[in-house]
């Protein structure tokens, strides 16, 4: 575990002390474009933040291999090379997509060649644990394009959701945090060698989001851009295709009788073998019904629009910090509880658990409007707008001021009388006022 985390903290380091002085490299190449309609921010912000979780990367995966507990997953599996092909190529069209906004279906053949990269240097998915069937063993053809369609999916899914600051980072790293617990409870508790390679990249992916979060946080100085998103939706990918495809369920030791039966009883086991569809649930949702709209209003799939989930929480009425928050909650909620059950799935409590909290969810989602406020011991550590508002003190009602001058009657000065004679005058016209008032 110790090297995992340090392997994570070098990540998170190099991205976060290179973010800044990317963030001044893409003001000066003009990687800064105009404010779209589509855009919730208000003035033009950086993209290129890909540049410095792609180096994050490289640096991960550096310190890695000098590690002595994980150097065999460098020395035994070819997996490690294959990520970082296919994440130097897809993070090279997000760099000229970032730039000069490329077309759609070029991103979408660079993603699918990216992916293909990948699955010729080995990191394919093999075979799929299927309930009720057992192990299914997939053609080279058929592993091919079942892991190519995975990870343009999980890509595409995290480009999407990527609309507010700080919401694909958070959500990613969430994602990653979940699946690394269950990579390395399948690796430590059952000694199966072949989960390493991805526990060693939802830690990376960890420390890549981890570190560009400070910067990207609302109001952020900088976004990752397509050069970001794609790809650590790639990373997060080789996650799932490397534990999903590649690790033989048998070897998990946990089977009695027939394949069949096995199979349909270790169903709590299978459920987080898919973990990474699941964690992601919410952005492929968002995938789904985004295709689903634009194609019935005639329009391209890949055409942008504002009818994303976190555009509609804007629309009723959210702040943006709260949205974000809140597809923070049901991301952890879909992601830690899947994890939770694969665990113990025996156990009633973490279904109510599960369903209390989703109450929760839905109790802050249907309240735009109700803005918490923090105990007044807590209150010096909460921004200003979650302190209770104390009661203003009564401003003290002034007397009525004595009438003045300026309240009497105007009286024109004539022509040739200066302004001292006619102010040694302003007496004498008050005395013959209050004298005519008393008559």
């Amino acid at each position: 575990m110790r090297d995992y985390l340090l392997t994570l903290c070098v990540t998170a380091a190099v991205t976060y002390l290179l973010t800044g002085p990317v963030r001044k490299f893409a003001i000066a190449a003009g990687a800064m474009p105009e404010i779209r309609a589509r855009d919730v921010h208000r003035e033009p912000t950086p993209r290129l933040g890909g540049i410095a979780m792609f180096f994050g990367l490289c640096a991960g995966l550096l310190v890695a291999d000098h590690l002595a507990n994980l150097n065999s997953v460098f020395e035994l599996s070819n997996e490690p090379r294959a990520l970082l092909s296919g994440a130097a190529l897809i993070w090279l069209i997000g760099v000229l997509d970032d730039k000069f906004e490329i077309d759609a279906l070029i991103k979408l053949g660079g993603q699918m060649i990216a992916a293909g990269v990948m699955v010729m240097q080995g990191l394919t998915i093999l075979w799929l644990p299927i309930p009720g069937i057992g192990t299914v063993a997939l053609t080279q053809w058929q592993g091919t394009l079942l892991t190519v369609a995975l990870v343009v999916i999980t890509i595409n899914a995290v480009n999407f959701v990527d609309g507010l600051d700080g919401l694909a980072a958070g959500m990613v790293c969430l994602a990653s945090a979940a699946f690394f617990l269950y990579a390395y409870r399948i690796w430590f508790s059952y000694g199966i060698e072949a989960a390493a390679p991805a526990t060693l990249f939802a830690a990376i992916l960890m420390g890549m989001c981890l570190g560009f979060m400070p910067h990207n946080m609302h109001p952020a100085r900088i976004f990752m851009g397509d050069s970001g998103s794609m790809l650590i939706g790639l990373v997060l990918a080789a996650s799932a295709i490397s534990i999903t495809g590649q690790v033989d369920p048998d070897a998990l030791k946990i089977f009695e009788g027939s394949t069949r039966e096995a199979t349909h009883a270790a169903l709590p086991v299978f459920i987080p073998l898919l973990l990474p569809l699941t964690i992601i649930a919410i952005p492929v949702a968002d995938l789904v019904l985004a295709i689903v709209r634009r194609t019935w209003n005639g329009q391209s799939p890949f055409a942008a629009d504002r009818g994303h989930l976190h555009h509609r929480l804007l629309e009723i009425g959210h702040s943006h910090s709260r949205a974000v928050l809140i597809m923070y909650f049901w991301s952890a909620l879909i992601a830690f509880g899947t994890l939770a059950y694969s665990v113990h799935s025996a156990s009633m409590w973490i279904v109510l658990v599960i369903v209390a909290l989703s109450a929760i969810g839905l109790v802050l989602l249907l309240l735009p409007r109700f803005t918490p406020r923090a105990p007044r011991w807590a209150e010096s550590f909460v921004p200003p707008r979650y302190r209770r508002r104390r009661a203003q003190p009564l401003a003290q009602s002034a007397p009525e001021p004595s009438p003045s001058y300026e309240e009497e009657e105007r009286v024109p000065v004539p022509a040739g009388v200066n302004g001292a004679t006619a102010l040694s005058a302003l007496p004498e016209l008050h005395d013959r006022r209050k004298a005519g008032t008393r008559g």
